[in-house]
Order: structure tokens, then C-alpha cells, then sequence
């Protein structure tokens, strides 16, 4: 009887100590106008360990700031770009990793997209010393011709040390849409375009870059790549750098992240890195819609995020999202451009994505869930 009631005991045990996984309810961010979050956790400075989020209205920029547990969001800055009247669209956050030119290591910036298709959209760069409070414009990294759209800028440093600004340019005469780069040494003085991603079918669009460095120094890219037929429109794709500057042959698609029974993401992919106990750490992908083999959209839409463990190396796995949008589609808000950012421990992902308001408007929520158990 003992050994019996010990072996029970030792189960529940272990029932009670076994991770849990768990989901809370999503939590307006502003209860304002936001749409197309973009969230960064803080490496050095006084406010190292915090996240930033930026989110978009139609003619400002919104900055929030939590904690490193990421428990409660904080407006703490706004900025309009003073150059156009016009709206700002499709920024990214990027905290500088070291020193670029005068910058020092921690510097926070911002690049959108800023202007009309009609005098040429620029990508403007934007800069914060006390980590997302104030702000004053930098440089420009970019800019359309007359007529033509520059969206979505990404910044990176490259084991070079230089500062590069990706982006979806449409003013290239052979190209609908590709994938340019510009580099700059101190963050003001910029080189003209070079193409990343320029496939031979011209009438296809890539667009929506994201860079990211992992922790073995290789650099890790997504992206999409729409005006393709049936299911496969803007769905994702990602390919690596050893250093950040050499990416391969830009006709080349690159290879599309997809789960074993064939699932992938369509429109605005995004990605963030996690920390799993090994050397590459996990890649986490997000997109607007999730669609099945068959070209449907598949049952899981708008509540699902993938993980790939090895430093995106080991294939993909489907997780439940933090922030559900069960109605997400091809529109430029429901779960347009989802975000996040993982704890510090790598347990759990901090999410952030948005959706329409009962007021016809488009608001931003955020929720955690957790992640599943590190490998091995």
C-alpha cells in the first residue's frame, strides 16, 4: 500500500510540475487608431531588458515601453515626420547593436515609409537617444521615383559595421516590386540602391524585408513575395548571410518556410528570435493568414505562429498565437503585420497584433502565451 500511495504521489508530482500551456486575454494597447506593430527588446542602456513597440496611426507614430517581464505597456513618446503632411506608413525599430558613425551602441531608430506616390514615398530615418522618448529625424535612406512606392525599410548593422536600410521598391523599370538595400557608414550618408531580391518574373512582387542577426553572427532573412498564383500569393520565403552583405543570387525566390503538412503563411511575414538552450536559438514566424496545402485558408488563420528550432534550420512547427484574429485577410489591418518579442527565459512570446474595432477603426492588442518546451 506505501509503494502504491509513494508512486501516486510521485505522479501527481509530476503532473503538477509539468509546464502548462498558457494564453491570457489580449489587452488594448492605446484603444487608438494603431495598426502595424513593430516590437524590439532593449539590449543596452538603462532601459536594457525593456520592450518598445511602435504603432502606426495615419499621420503619427505611438511608442510604447514595458518592463522586461513585458506586464503592463506604456505610451512614453510620439513623433510625426515633419518632412510631409502626408501619412507614415510601415516603420520598423532597430536598436544599434554598436557604433555606427557618432551613434554609440543602444541608440534606437525608426524607419517608415513617409510621403505620396505622387512626389515619390521616401524611407525616412528617424533617431531616439533615451531609448524611444524623443525623437528627431536622421536621415533618408531611400526614395521612390515620382509615382512610385518605397515600403516597408528595415534597418541591420552587417559584420561590416555599416548601417542597412532594405526595403519594397516599385520604381524599377524591370521590376513591379523587388527587394533594394542601401548601406551608410554613420547613418546620414547613404549608397545608392543595390537589389537583394530581384526574381526573373518581373511582374512578381517582394516586398515586406526583415532582417535579423542570430546568435551564431549569420543573419536571417523574410520576406514575401506576392502577385503569385493561387495560394502561393505573397507567401513567405526567407534565405541566410554569413556577414549580412553577401545574400546569394537575388533572382533566386529563396525557400519557403512551411510545416510538414504543407501549411504556410501569406502577407506580412515577421520575425523575431527566442533563446531554446542551444547555440542557434528558435526563429519565430508570423504572418497576416495561414493557408493550407490545398490553397485554402486553413481552419488555424489569425490564431497561429510558427517555430523553428536551430536557428530556422530544423523545418517549422505550428503554435497558437498570443493575439487571435480568427477573421484575418487581405486587408490592411486584421493581423496586418502581427509582432513580438520573447521572454527573456525564451518560455514565452510576448504578441502584438491588430484587428477592426466595433467603431469601424483598426486597434492594436497584445497577450502572452507560452512556448512550447526547448528540444532535448
Amino acid at each position: 500500500m506505501r509503494r502504491l500511495i509513494t508512486t501516486a504521489l510521485v505522479t501527481l508530482l509530476a503532473l503538477v510540475s509539468a509546464p502548462i500551456p498558457t494564453q491570457a486575454d489580449p489587452v488594448l494597447l492605446t484603444g487608438e487608431e494603431s495598426r502595424y506593430p513593430h516590437a524590439i527588446r532593449l539590449e543596452h542602456g538603462v532601459y536594457r531588458g525593456s520592450i518598445l513597440v511602435a504603432l502606426h496611426g495615419f499621420h503619427s507614430v505611438n511608442v510604447l515601453r514595458a518592463g522586461r517581464a513585458g506586464k503592463k505597456f506604456r505610451r512614453i513618446g510620439t513623433f510625426v515626420d515633419g518632412v510631409s503632411a502626408h501619412a507614415t506608413c510601415c516603420g520598423h525599430l532597430y536598436e544599434l547593436p554598436r557604433r555606427v558613425g557618432e551613434m554609440p551602441a543602444g541608440t534606437v531608430l525608426w524607419a517608415g515609409s513617409v510621403g505620396t506616390r505622387r512626389e515619390g514615398l521616401k524611407a525616412r530615418v528617424g533617431r531616439s537617444d533615451d531609448a524611444g522618448e524623443t525623437w528627431h529625424h536622421l536621415s533618408e535612406c531611400a526614395r521612390a521615383l515620382p509615382g512610385g512606392g518605397l515600403w516597408e525599410p528595415d534597418l541591420s548593422v552587417d559584420a561590416r559595421g555599416r548601417l542597412n536600410c532594405y526595403f519594397a521598391d516599385e520604381t524599377h523599370e524591370s521590376h513591379s516590386r523587388y527587394i533594394g538595400r542601401s548601406v551608410s557608414r554613420d547613418g546620414v550618408i547613404w549608397s545608392g540602391k543595390e537589389s537583394v531580391v530581384a526574381v526573373p518574373d518581373g511582374s512578381l512582387r517582394p516586398g515586406m524585408p526583415q532582417v535579423k542577426r542570430l546568435p551564431t553572427g549569420e543573419f536571417y532573412m523574410m520576406y514575401e513575395i506576392c502577385s503569385q498564383p493561387d495560394q502561393h500569393s505573397c507567401e513567405a520565403y526567407h534565405r541566410s548571410s554569413p556577414d549580412g552583405v553577401a545574400w546569394g543570387d537575388p533572382r533566386w525566390r529563396g525557400t519557403r518556410p512551411t510545416t510538414k503538412d504543407g501549411r504556410c503563411f501569406a502577407h506580412t511575414p515577421s520575425i523575431t528570435l527566442a533563446p531554446n538552450g542551444t547555440s542557434r536559438g528558435r526563429v519565430i514566424l508570423m504572418g497576416q493568414m495561414l493557408m493550407s496545402a490545398n490553397g485554402e485558408v486553413d481552419p488555424g488563420n489569425g490564431r497561429t505562429v510558427f517555430v523553428s528550432e536551430n536557428g530556422g534550420r530544423d523545418g517549422w512547427y505550428a503554435v497558437p498565437a498570443p493575439v487571435s484574429v480568427p477573421g484575418a485577410r487581405d486587408e490592411r489591418c486584421p493581423n496586418y503585420h502581427p509582432s513580438g518579442v520573447a521572454s527573456l527565459d525564451g518560455r514565452e512570446l510576448i504578441g502584438f497584433a491588430s484587428d477592426f474595432a466595433a467603431n469601424g477603426g483598426c486597434h492594436t492588442s497584445w497577450a502572452t502565451s507560452s512556448l512550447p518546451p526547448f528540444p532535448g
